[in-house]
Parts: structure tokens; C-alpha cells; sequence
């Protein structure tokens, strides 16, 4: 058989590409329009630098990290648009909204930022790998030839327990 017809769960990236172009919201991805909104509301109560949002929002939506490429950008065409400032603060730009930013909140309501999911359950999962992936280096690294294998065949195990699940789908 040529070719690879496997269909990949993560999609052809990785985690967080799915089928449907991923992310989060309805239909797997945040609409364009939203991260402003989302990022405005959580500069509302106070100024934040980038990744003092990004907390903000993962918090906000249970689960869901916007990645520093989509925040960065936003925060500059929020700031070129008047809609926050920014300046310096012990080496880090911190945003602070402003009244034309506050209209546009009152205005928009009081939507939710959560996170759909799926989203949830793939995020989830690649904080579980990394944090294995964690353990498993030190593992490797600190033990002996003995741990090491140990370590490798509960890998293999758990590899063939997740195809076992994926199986039954």
C-alpha cells in the first residue's frame, strides 16, 4: 500500500492541530475577533505584560494557553489601535487598557472565554506528556542502566495501552 492513510489525531503538527484547525471555541478554534476581546477583559482590573495574560486567560477558560503568537501580535494592533499602551516596567512592556478599550468591552457584553473540550482534554494531555517527558529524562539521566530500562518499558506499555484505548473508538 503506498502512501500513508493512518488518520492522526493531533493532526499533521501536533498537539492542538486537530481536525478542525484547533484551538479552542466553537468549531476547535478561537474566532479571529475574540482574542482581543479576551485580552482586553483580562487587562479590565489591571495592567499585565504578555505573559502575565496568557495566565490570565488559561485560568479564565480552564485549561486553554494562548501561545505568545497570537498574543504579542494582538497586543501591538490593541496598542497601535488605541485600545491599550504600553511601557516599560522593570524591563517588561506592560499594558494597561484604555477608555476607548473599556467602550469596546461595555459594548461587546459579558461573554465567557472557555475553552470547549476537547480543547481542554488536548491541552491536558500535552501537559501530562511534558510533564512525563520531565520525569522520564531525569529518570534516564540519574539512574542506572537498570532504571533506564524500567523507564523504557513503561513507556512501551503505556505506548500499547493508549493504542489498546484508540482502538476501541
Amino acid at each position: 500500500m503506498r502512501g500513508n492513510t493512518m488518520k492522526i489525531p493531533f493532526g499533521p503538527r501536533g498537539f492542538g492541530h486537530g481536525p478542525r484547525g484547533s484551538r479552542c471555541g466553537p468549531g476547535g478554534r478561537m474566532r479571529r475577533g475574540d482574542i482581543k476581546i479576551h485580552v482586553l477583559r483580562s487587562l479590565k482590573d489591571e495592567p499585565r505584560h504578555g505573559y502575565e495574560i496568557m495566565d490570565a486567560l488559561e485560568k479564565e477558560s480552564g485549561g486553554y494557553r494562548p501561545s505568545p503568537g497570537s498574543i504579542y501580535p494582538t497586543l501591538q494592533m490593541l496598542e497601535e489601535g488605541g485600545f491599550v499602551t504600553g511601557e516599560q516596567v522593570d524591563g517588561k512592556k506592560v499594558y494597561t487598557i484604555t477608555d476607548k478599550g473599556r467602550e469596546v468591552l461595555e459594548a461587546r457584553g459579558k461573554e465567557k472565554f472557555e475553552a470547549d473540550a476537547e480543547t481542554r482534554a488536548g491541552y491536558q494531555a500535552k501537559q501530562a506528556m511534558m510533564k512525563l517527558g520531565a520525569a522520564v529524562a531525569q529518570g534516564v539521566r540519574e539512574g542506572d542502566a537498570d532504571a533506564s530500562k524500567k523507564i523504557i518499558e513503561v513507556i512501551d506499555k503505556a505506548r500499547k495501552d493508549v493504542y489498546s484505548i484508540l482502538a476501541d473508538l
